[in-house]
This record gives structure tokens, sequence and C-alpha cells, in this order.
């Protein structure tokens, strides 16, 4: 079994790494490689020599690594934002199937606002609706979203198996993580968004996107975030960046046996 885990920053990326302790393999874009395969070198993270690396279709590159018992765990930092999210991921998916060992699981991962009190600063969550709240029209009458305007799709759901086991066996909250194109700073908006989606646990920038092209390409997704501060009011003194990354690795090595012996065809 092959995961790709699409988080927005390095820093999240490093932090899902921590847990899989080297066995995972850090994908990166090379600029200037087209198609075409070709060798390319990068230091390893922990300052060791470069180590060769070849270069996939799409122009990304994996640093070989040995996989986890079962499961081979990709990890790409997509960058910021639900469109940028949705492209990397895409092509990441398209390069694995053309090279013959196609994904079977995508897995949206980083820090988050959390909604207090239900998702506090420092726990952990998986969703099971992973929902773009901000992608419709503004009317006299509030808010539509695209469906209502009668095209699209506001939100993708993970198998429910995985997730089950998943909240089991990391003992994270369970409920809707939102994706928004500009985050949270008001009160206000924070409790119309949870208005809006009254199981809504957390609000991030990528997982809708990141799930956009899963289901494109016909691949599961999941989306699993630590809590790093309050959606609301931007008060950067109650962050808590560190302890998020934290209980991201920590929430991942939880992770790995249940990636381990997860069935694609089980729902």
């Amino acid at each position: 079994m092959r995961v790709l885990v699409a988080t927005a920053v390095p820093a999240e990326r490093d932090a899902v790494a921590r847990a899989f302790q080297g066995t995972a393999r850090l994908l990166e874009r090379v600029p200037g490689v087209g198609a075409e395969p070709g060798w390319v070198a990068r230091p390893g993270a922990d300052g060791a020599p470069p180590a060769p690396t070849r270069a996939a279709p799409g122009g990304t590159h994996a640093r070989s690594l040995s996989g986890v018992a079962g499961v081979d765990v990709d990890l790409l930092a997509v960058g910021v934002g639900p469109a940028l999210a949705a492209a990397a991921t895409a092509t990441a998916l398209a390069s694995a199937a053309l090279s013959g060992v196609p994904y079977s699981l995508v897995v949206s991962a980083g820090i988050a606002g959390g909604f207090v009190p239900h998702a506090p600063v420092g726990s952990l969550v998986v969703a099971d609706e992973i929902v773009v709240a901000d992608l419709g029209a503004e009317t006299a009458d509030g808010f539509l979203p695209v469906t209502e305007l009668g095209f699209g799709v506001v939100s993708h759901r993970p198998p429910d198996a995985l997730v089950r086991e998943a909240v089991a066996a990391t003992g994270a909250r369970s409920g809707a993580v939102l994706t928004v194109s500009t985050v949270t700073g008001s009160a206000e908006r924070a409790a119309t968004l949870r208005h809006r989606h009254p199981t809504a646990l957390a609000e991030a920038m990528e997982g809708f996107g990141v799930a956009e092209a899963a289901v494109l390409h016909g691949v599961p997704v999941m989306e699993v975030r630590a809590v790093s501060n309050p959606v609301g009011p931007r008060d950067r003194a109650a962050w808590r960046i560190g302890d998020a990354l934290d209980a991201l690795t920590e929430g991942f090595g939880k992770l790995g046996p249940v990636l381990t012996g997860w069935n694609p065809h089980d729902s």
C-alpha cells in the first residue's frame, strides 16, 4: 500500500516525518526537471550527505528510503491554499499512476484552528467530512454554497471505517474540518461558520483542495489536523504551533498501524 501525505508547509511535513523515524520518503518539486526521469541530490533531513534521488514525472523527486512494514509513505509540502494544494496533489497522483505504483490513500495533514470548546488547542482532529466553507455567493439573504447555485460539490467524506479506526488509535476528535481561503479573524465569523456547519471542529486552508484532487483520481482521502490556535480573533500570543506540531507527530506515530492494516475496499 502506498500513501501520500500532503501538508501545506515543510514544518508540517517534517513533523509527520518524525513519526515514521526516517522510513517515509520526502517529495519535492524540482525546478527545470521535465517529464523525463533524472538523478538529483538533496541533503538528508538530518544534515547527512546528499542522498541520490530519482526525479518523477511532473517535476517531483523522492529521496529513497525504506518503507514501514506494509505501507510506503510519501510526504509532500503542497503549498498554502486550496488551489495550490489541489494542483500539487494532482501532479503527485498523476506521477505515481504513470510510474505504475499508484497511491491507495491521500492524507491531508497539518495544523489548524480549532472551534473552542469543541477542539481545544493541542487536540487532534480526524475529519469525518472535508468541507469547503466559502465556495459560493453572498446574497441579500446571506451566503449560498455553490451547490445551491446549481453546480459543484462542497464536501467529501473520508471512508467511515478508516475514520473510526484512526479515532480509536489516536484518541482524536472526529468532526468536519472546514477549508477556507481566508482564515477567520473575528468571533462573529467563527460563530457564523459554526452555525452553518454545526459539526465543524477545525478550520484550515488545504483539505478540500487535496480531496478534490484525490477524488478526481479515484483515490480515498482523509484529513488529520492538530489544533494550534482557536478559530476567531487572531491573537498570535495564544498560538501553540510547536505543541500542535508535536501533537501531529504523536498522532501519526499512532496512525502507522492503522494505515498498515487498512483495506482500501473497506467502507
